[in-house]
């Protein structure tokens, strides 16, 4: 397959210069006022205008080009002038519409929204993210293939859209804010605020929770302060604020200087790395085995927090990195909330007091069984099938929010219970007695009535619930509840084979091999059935929708915007399918189909007109 062609933009891209800190702010608004005062404009009129602050997403920056309000080339940054034309890829992301109205799905949830005719050329500036569970999840997945992961979510989110296969584009879940516009033909507005209300009236995905128009710089300080302070919260990285002069007269007076505009100023959050010590590397166990290598630190701070450990994944990271007991290090919060080391100072200078390079034991350090390299993953795991570490972390995930939630069973007290032989397995919950947990160590009788109380809670989970809190290998919240929505039972789930499980959408060949193999083991026939003599599992809650777990493709051209028909079939409980399969129940084929309506009826797929779509679907779009 070819390389990306290249878009030349007749209005370029612009990158940002940078503030640091409150007083570069300051003197930002400074300039600006100094410039505009020498072309004759009085600081009543900038005062007027105001600023627009922005959440500064760290993604790849992107723009967009509709004719006639049809999506016609999507192309990266690049020089600012010269992208990359990454079309077919970003069609693939469901932020995008493809066709826009007046009448958008995103302007019926935004009350900021302007509702006008969109233009007869637009282009559309945005970002295109991956959410940091998204990319934790992505990451964890290429582990097990033994691909190597990406750095951060940025990175995952360039390499993604950049892509020669548009159906890798499509398989990874990203995101898209928009900011602004290049060319626009056919609608004016006086404002950035004003032309963000009109982006979302033309159902663009705009950020308004990380937006805020500000009155001067006074209220542009304290909205930083603010997103720094709440940044952690994001379910996406932010690196800081886009600071806007509001008045558009006054943007195109300002103008340019060195590729960037006078009129607007990236300003960034403190810096979230540190310089440590690693004085030790231990290995942790966890629920299914894997060893994993944990690096002790001197204690350091970053932006706030104090940092005593840190994750080093697998052997392979630490080699990839030469990661060594007593190395000065680089220390970052990834996604600015899990500890990371990032780079070993020690290796890049090449300290020669450097010891011995750590490898991961090939004894178990907690049950001494030995310890294999899994086949094809990155993982090593403990073979011992009474080791002590798993049994603690299968029923810490047991008994968490997401599974049977038995709240104030902490990790000391499981511990303590593993240890003590009274619990081995989940089962062995439901027999403990107030009188067995008030003798245990520091616990007290009011304590042990409250897990009593929790535990007897606990004895009816949705079949979600259920299935999630097993521990199956693979099988995340998410998964449990594709599980549990499409068998019904956990009897129908045991007895489902890979051929069966790998039909049902988003649930692949790694997955389904996994949980056919948890159910057909002797282990896990022995817990799913002592624990069903203690349980009784409650009927999953339907999901609501005309098309409830039903699988759509959209192909040829419809009469309302695609975006929108998928939109419905969300809001009605289905799902949208990026490519055909067996997964798919419905193609719904417009004028112009091509290949996938004939391959469609080849495959026995059933095929809807767009009326009988929307009949199906309740005939009236979002």
């Amino acid at each position: 397959m070819e390389a990306f062609g290249t878009v030349v933009r007749e209005l370029p891209m612009l990158s940002l210069q940078n503030a640091f800190g409150e007083e570069e702010l300051r003197e930002f608004d400074a300039r600006v006022k100094r410039f505009l005062k020498g072309r004759g404009f009085p600081e009543e009129a900038v005062n007027a205008s105001g600023y627009v602050a922005e959440v500064k997403i760290d993604g790849l920056a992107v723009e967009l080009t509709y004719e006639e309000g049809r999506y016609v080339r999507g192309a990266t940054r690049g020089d600012g002038t010269r992208g990359e034309d990454v079309t077919g890829n970003l069609r693939t992301i469901r932020d995008v519409p493809l066709e826009i109205s007046r009448t958008g799905p995103a302007a019926s949830r935004s009350p900021h929204a302007i509702r006008k005719d969109p233009p007869g050329v637009l282009d559309v500036r945005g970002e295109v993210y991956m959410d940091r569970r998204d990319f934790e999840e992505m990451n964890r997945g290429r582990v097990r293939l033994g691909e190597p992961t990406f750095a951060n979510p940025r990175n995952a989110a360039a390499g993604s859209v950049r892509q020669l296969d548009p159906r890798i584009t499509a398989s990874r879940r990203l995101n898209l804010w928009v900011y602004g516009t290049g060319r626009v033909e056919g609608v004016s507005f006086a404002t950035h605020w004003e032309e963000l209300r009109l982006l979302a009236g033309w159902g663009f995905p705009v950020n308004w929770e990380g937006s805020r128009l500000c009155r001067d710089t006074g209220e542009v300080i304290d909205f930083h302060r603010s997103m720094e302070a709440a940044k952690d919260s994001f379910p996406f990285e932010v690196d800081g604020i886009v600071v806007k002069v509001n008045d558009r007269n006054l943007q195109r007076e300002l103008g340019e200087i060195s590729r960037s505009p006078r009129w607007a100023v990236a300003a960034k959050f403190s810096p979230d790395r540190a310089e440590t010590t690693v004085t030790d590397i231990i290995v942790s166990v966890g629920r299914t085995g894997t060893l994993t290598p944990v690096a002790i630190l001197s204690p350091v701070n970053v932006r706030g927090v104090t940092v005593r450990r840190a994750t080093l994944h697998n052997q392979d990271l630490v080699d990839e990195k030469d990661i060594r007991i007593g190395d000065r290090v680089v220390v970052q919060r990834a996604g600015d909330v899990i500890p990371e080391v990032v780079a070993s100072v020690s290796a890049i200078t090449g300290d020669p007091g450097r010891r011995e390079p750590f490898r991961i034991p090939s004894i178990c350090p907690v049950c001494s069984s030995p310890v294999e390299r899994v086949p094809g993953e990155a993982a090593h795991r403990c073979t011992g099938k009474g080791c002590s570490a798993k049994r603690k972390e299968s029923l810490r995930h047991f008994v968490s929010k997401d599974a049977f939630d038995i709240e104030g069973m902490g990790t000391k007290i499981i511990s303590a219970l593993v240890e003590e032989g009274l619990v081995s397995e989940p089962a062995d919950l439901y027999a403990l007695d107030r009188a067995t947990l008030a003798g245990m160590d520091r616990l007290g009788e009011k304590s042990a009535d409250n897990l009593v109380s929790a535990i007897e809670g606990s004895r009816a989970p949705t079949l979600s619930r259920f299935v999630y809190g097993l521990g199956v290998k693979h099988v995340g919240r998410h998964t449990a509840e594709v599980l549990a929505r499409h068998f019904g039972s956990i009897d129908a789930i045991r007895a489902a084979t890979p051929d069966t499980l790998v039909e049902i959408h988003e649930i692949g060949p790694e997955v389904a091999q996994s949980v056919s193999a948890f159910f057909a083991s002797e282990e896990g026939k022995r817990i799913v059935d002592n624990l069903l003599r203690e349980v009784a599992i409650r009927p999953e809650r339907p999901r609501e929708g005309k098309v409830p777990g039903k699988t759509f493709l959209f192909t040829g051209t419809l009469g309302m915007a695609r975006a929108k028909a998928q939109e419905i079939v969300r809001r009605e409980g289905g799902t949208v399918a990026a490519a055909l399969s067996r997964k798919v129940d419905f193609l719904v084929a417009g004028k112009d189909s091509g290949s996938k309506l004939s391959k469609a009826r080849e495959m026995g797929i059933p095929v809807l007109s767009e009326e009988e779509f929307r009949r199906m679907t309740g005939g009236e779009e979002p």
